[in-house]
Formats: C-alpha cells, sequence, structure tokens
C-alpha cells in the first residue's frame, strides 16, 4: 500500500448502515512514533511489537533512518539498531510528509549533530507552527530557523545541542515531549519553564516511555521540568499498546446508533487521555463495560454535556459528530489548539456537520451542537484523517448518501478503518 497524498482524491461513499461487531484496535500512533524515536537514540538492538504501520509511523522511520538509525520491518514488529544519541548529518532533506508528531521530535534529535539537517513536509505541514521549538532549541545550544521567517517548516536545523535553560509556550504537547525525549542525551541538565501546556496525557505517554528507561527527569506540576543531561537510553524489546483515538471512532458508532462494539487491544491503564472518551460517554448515556483487554460499547439514548476537550483535541471531530445526535446541546469547549492541527479541525466540523444539517455554532475554542437529523450529501475531507473518520460516522447514521473526499487520509493512522467498518455491517467503500 502507498501512503500519503496522491495526485487524485479518493472518496468514501456511505449510506445509513447497522454496524455493530468485534475490532481489534491498531497500535497507538503515538506509542509507535515514540518508540522509534527512543530506539533511534539508544545504544543497541530494539524490538518493537505490534506497531501502528501506517503512513505517520512511516514518517517517523524516515526521519530516524535520514539520522542514522538502522529500522527494519518485519511482519509486526520493528527492529531497530539506534545511534547511540550521535545522529548522522542526512544524506538529504527529510520529507516528513503530513506527520506533524514526527517533523517536531525530528528536529530537535537532529540538532545532536554537528552538521546541517533541512525539514519539510506537505502544505499542511508547511502552516503548522513549531517557533516555539525552535527557539528551544537555540536556547539549548543548537541552531534553528524557518526558511521562511515565519515558524513553520520548511526549518534549517544543527547542533550540537548541549542543555540549558529555556521557556516554552507549548500550545501543542508536541513541543514539551519533543524537549523531554531528547535532552536527556545532551550533555548537559535542561529546565524547562512552560509559559502554557495543552494536551498533558500525550505528556504522561512521553514520560511514560522515560520511566521504561529509568531516565532521570521532575515534572513540578507541569510547570517546570529538569531533566538530567548526559544519559542513555538502552534497547527495549516492547508490544506497543492499542490506539484510544482510532477507538473512539467505533464507540461513538455504537453510542449514537443504538449499536454494541467490542474492542480489543485496549488498555484503560494506559496514559492516552482519549480513553476518557469513554466516560464521557457513559455519563451521556451509552452503557460501557470494561473487560480485561477490551471494552465493550453499547449505545442507548445519549444526553448533550459540556465537555473541556483540552486533554484529547484529537477526539474533537467524532465527539462533534455525537453531539448532533444526543438530546439537548453538547458544548466541546477549551480546545483552541484543534485549529493548529493538520486542519483547522473547529472550522471544518462546523462547517462539513453543517452541509450535513447540523444545528452548530462555531466558538473561537469550541463547537455548541444541538441534536440534529443529519443528510448525506458531499463533504471535504481536508486530507485531515480525523476528519474523513468523522464525517463517516456522520454518514452511517445520515439518511441518504454521505461522498467524502480525500479519503485516502485515512491511511495516516487507522488503514484499516473502511475494511473494520465493513466487517461489521457498514455500508462503504472507497473510489476514485
Amino acid at each position: 500500500m502507498q501512503y500519503g497524498r496522491k495526485d487524485y482524491a479518493m472518496f468514501l461513499k456511505i449510506r445509513k448502515s447497522k454496524v455493530s461487531g468485534r475490532v481489534k484496535i491498531p497500535g497507538s500512533k503515538s506509542h509507535t512514533i515514540r518508540a522509534l524515536f527512543l530506539s533511534s537514540l539508544a545504544h543497541g538492538r530494539s524490538e518493537i511489537y505490534s506497531p501502528l504501520i501506517s503512513s505517520d509511523s512511516q514518517a517517523a522511520e524516515n526521519v530516524c533512518r535520514a539520522l542514522g538509525a538502522e529500522i527494519e520491518l518485519l511482519e509486526d514488529k520493528y527492529i531497530v539498531k539506534g545511534f547511540g544519541g550521535n545522529p548522522k548529518t542526512p544524506d538529504n532533506v527529510i520529507d516528513i510528509g503530513n506527520s506533524g508528531t514526527s517533523l517536531r521530535f525530528g528536529v530537535m534529535m537532529a540538532a545532536h549533530s554537528e552538521g546541517y539537517s533541512v525539514f519539510t513536509g506537505d502544505s499542511q505541514i508547511r502552516r503548522r507552527p513549531l517557533g516555539p521549538l525552535l527557539g528551544s532549541i537555540e536556547d539549548l545550544g543548537g541552531r534553528a530557523l524557518s526558511t521562511r521567517n515565519n515558524g513553520m517548516a520548511p526549518v534549517v536545523v544543527k547542533g550540537k545541542l548541549k542543555g540549558g535553560k529555556t521557556v516554552l509556550d507549548s500550545i501543542t504537547s508536541q513541543y514539551l515531549s519533543s524537549v523531554l525525549i531528547n535532552a536527556p542525551v545532551g550533555c548537559q541538565d535542561t529546565e524547562v519553564s512552560l509559559t502554557r501546556l495543552y494536551e498533558i496525557p500525550y505528556v504522561d505517554i512521553t514520560t511514560w516511555w522515560l520511566d521504561k528507561h529509568k531516565i532521570k527527569y521532575e515534572n513540578h506540576g507541569y510547570k517546570t521540568f529538569y531533566i538530567r543531561g548526559g544519559q542513555s537510553y538502552k534497547p527495549m524489546d516492547i508490544t506497543i499498546p492499542g490506539d484510544f483515538s482510532s477507538a473512539c471512532f467505533f464507540a461513538v458508532q455504537a453510542a449514537i446508533s443504538g449499536g454494541e462494539f467490542v474492542l480489543d487491544n485496549l488498555d484503560m491503564t494506559d496514559p492516552q487521555g482519549d480513553k476518557k472518551i469513554f466516560d464521557i460517554l457513559e455519563d451521556m448515556g451509552a452503557k460501557v463495560e470494561n473487560k480485561k483487554n477490551s471494552i465493550i460499547i453499547k449505545g442507548d439514548k445519549l444526553v448533550g454535556r459540556e465537555i473541556d476537550m483540552n486533554e484529547m483535541p484529537d477526539a474533537l471531530p467524532i465527539m462533534a459528530v455525537a453531539g448532533c445526535y444526543a438530546e439537548g446541546q453538547t458544548r466541546l469547549l477549551n480546545v483552541p489548539q484543534a485549529r493548529l492541527k493538520e486542519t483547522d479541525r473547529i472550522r471544518v466540523m462546523y462547517s462539513q456537520l453543517r452541509r450535513m444539517g447540523a444545528d452548530i455554532e462555531e466558538l473561537s475554542d469550541g463547537l455548541i451542537i444541538h441534536k440534529s437529523k443529519l443528510k448525506g450529501c458531499k463533504v471535504d475531507g481536508f486530507y485531515d484523517h480525523r476528519v474523513v473518520m468523522a464525517l463517516a460516522v456522520a454518514g452511517l447514521n445520515a439518511e441518504g448518501e454521505t461522498i467524502i473526499d480525500t479519503a485516502e487520509a485515512i491511511n495516516i493512522t487507522f488503514p484499516d478503518f473502511v475494511n473494520s467498518m465493513v466487517a461489521c455491517g457498514a455500508d462503504m467503500g472507497m473510489g476514485e
């Protein structure tokens, strides 16, 4: 399968369907990418079992390879031979495609090299902010500049990153996670003072990995982090947990339709923030049962709620769909960073659900949705994987046919999404 944007767009056609069944949720994108970067920074050979295989993980793989890691992908695992904290200067420009995580982790990892590294990506990546992280690279001994002087890719970085003090405006958690991942192999201690920090659970995923590697750091109430320098990562054999962000689409489909899903490969002890969606859906009226490594969710009459989405911005698109089928009003608030993702997800979900007939209001930091009767029509996925999958769930519950363009974006995180839905009864299919 070829990942990434094509010269033509794929369409996903959907009709209202009764969908229920059992689905094995794929490995977490967040965990997979962190595993690849930390294994590349390690000395020796690591094995990563059950990773997410998608265009985003492929982008992370390409960055790590370009900086000197040896990576082999077998049927259900990565084998990584790391470069031990000393990346090489890349032979060419590194194109990370659509993966913002790979860009943000990669630019700081490249700053451990003495030479120059150049990063770019697709049109969406070249519109996503990077300036605060570039400033921290400069503060900690590296060099970093945006070629257009706008704090966005393309960017050029060089080393050598040492450590020190930096003040960071972490409007995305990926900035702080990049510092936390890369600072331990610098020769000096690092202190990060945060003026703002969104998406704390994603930072917890990063520290979960640091703890497994026995990295020494201090977290002072998510306001300041102190990371000891001169440390090293050890090779590991580890299995990647299932992805709660991907599970949300099936959870909401069950909740709004009265269907039922058994979702395998999910561990509620994992730090992923999107696991909270199951508690929210249960509070709204769905029936949720936790089993060992599985969650069973069955739909019932939903009631709208006010929901703080700051810790789970990736769930905004699908929760906007849930709001269309909940009695009363659903308010999705405190998530301004959703405008800085692959698309402006607040504006996009407002415009596309409204096109389908939703009674929806756009706020600066979220959405207000009233119970609505959606009708199928042609909508735009804007090359955003989470928007496409959310609109697909809307289409499964709307009257008539829904056609979503740029549907190939699903490959970024969940290449098997359509097949999984079809196997459970969905009337949907891809076409050109």
